[in-house]
């Protein structure tokens, strides 16, 4: 019997933690999880006592797979997708404005959603077999808000992101890591032991130091971002989208034949 799709958020002392649970699709977000996710980071944002969150994915296999995309399928004009990236950004902006260090625990997968909340993060730990990714282009053919790639791009560099996006890689936590996107890769014995001294020592940095520089950065980062809603919209209400979500969800092996329509 699966586990029912869930965020768990749980605080101990001036830890938080949050755990991706859906280890039936590799912990792929639904749109339930996406905003108890919002909720979490909202209300760890408003506590003063935690000093320090991190996120994981539950069952060792995947931080977090992408977006489960069934409903996409009932799609039928660009403003339902620009509906879905209004949304997502927002989910997206309470890990932003959480005032504390953030850190991710990532074993496994970390595409798309779980590609872009590992960006997010202040810092990463991976393990050895992590691999990180959003071939949105070779799969569903839809894309992402100004404020993903903003996201993403000032991660792991511009380079990457294209890589990632343009052509569909799969980046190794070594390349990551000597990119400096990876603070360390640790093996999974040691993940815990890592984790908990990372904790410590963000817990005992002056919470206004943090704040404040986490705030600078994010300013800096958001302060240029350009309207591109009229261009998501083009995208996920176009045939390509549709033929796209129709070829993942009947989990064919080939690739779709874009048309560019």
């Amino acid at each position: 019997m699966s586990e029912t799709p869930r965020v768990i958020y749980e605080k101990q002392g001036p830890v938080a933690s949050i755990r991706f649970c859906n280890p039936a699709a590799h912990n792929a977000l639904t749109g339930q999880m996406w905003h108890d996710l919002r909720d979490a980071a909202r209300d760890l944002a408003a506590d003063p006592a935690i000093r320090v969150a991190t996120f994981r994915g539950v069952g060792g296999k995947a931080f977090i797979s992408g977006t489960d995309i069934g409903k996409f399928a009932d799609y039928t004009s660009g403003q339902q997708g620009i509906d879905y990236e209004r949304d997502i950004d927002d989910c997206m902006s309470a890990i932003d404005a959480i005032p504390c260090t953030t850190i991710a625990l990532v074993e496994g997968w970390a595409v798309g959603g779980g590609m872009n909340i590992s960006a997010a993060c202040d810092f990463r730990i991976a393990t050895p077999d992590a691999r990180f990714g959003s071939p949105i282009g070779r799969t569903i053919g839809n894309c992402l808000s100004a404020l993903s790639l903003a996201r993403i791009g000032g991660a792991v560099g511009v380079q990457y992101a294209k890589r990632m996006v343009l052509l569909g890689e799969f980046l190794s936590a070594q390349q990551l890591y000597d990119s400096g996107f990876l603070l360390r890769i640790v093996e999974r014995e040691d993940l815990d032991t890592e984790a908990e001294a990372l904790c410590t020592r963000a817990a005992e940095n002056a919470p206004l130091t943090t704040r404040v520089t986490k705030q600078t950065l994010l300013r800096g980062q958001q302060a240029l971002l350009p309207e591109i809603e009229d261009l998501i919209g083009l995208v996920y209400g176009s045939a390509d989208f549709r033929r796209g979500v129709a070829n993942f969800l009947a989990r064919s092996k080939t690739l779709p034949e874009w048309t560019g329509e």
